[in-house]
């Protein structure tokens, strides 16, 4: 069983597997993480790398709040959250600029969620 896989209730470990055989990206996604632990590893002295992951991709035109948690805090199939491709790649350069974020993160798989605005 990969990683992810681990933290998943039985249903959504269920409608995961589906999605493995229905939805091709689905199960590249997985491939790749698998390769960076199991083939790239870490403690290989050529390769340093953070997978930050996303939950529901959405477009903003401006960088907002957002949280960086290790895993997942809600359920990535029954209540997903959302995260803006603008708050990702503001996360990932800071990971590039930031030494101290880049050790924090370093051969961890960050997930990344916008915060979520109060009504």
């Amino acid at each position: 069983m990969n990683y992810r896989m681990r933290s998943l209730k039985k249903t959504e470990k269920f409608v995961m597997k589906i999605m493995r055989c229905l939805l091709p990206p689905q199960r590249d996604n997985e491939l790749a993480i698998e390769y960076l632990f199991d083939t790239v590893g870490v403690n290989n002295k050529y390769i340093e790398w953070v997978a930050v992951r996303p939950d529901t991709l959405i477009n903003e035109v401006e960088v907002s709040e957002y949280t960086v948690h290790p895993s997942p805090l809600r359920s990535p199939i029954f209540d997903a959250g959302k995260t803006s491709r603008i708050n990702v790649a503001d996360f990932m350069v800071s990971l590039l600029k930031d030494e101290k974020l880049w050790e924090k993160w370093k051969y961890k798989t960050p997930v990344i969620y916008n915060m979520e605005s109060k009504k």
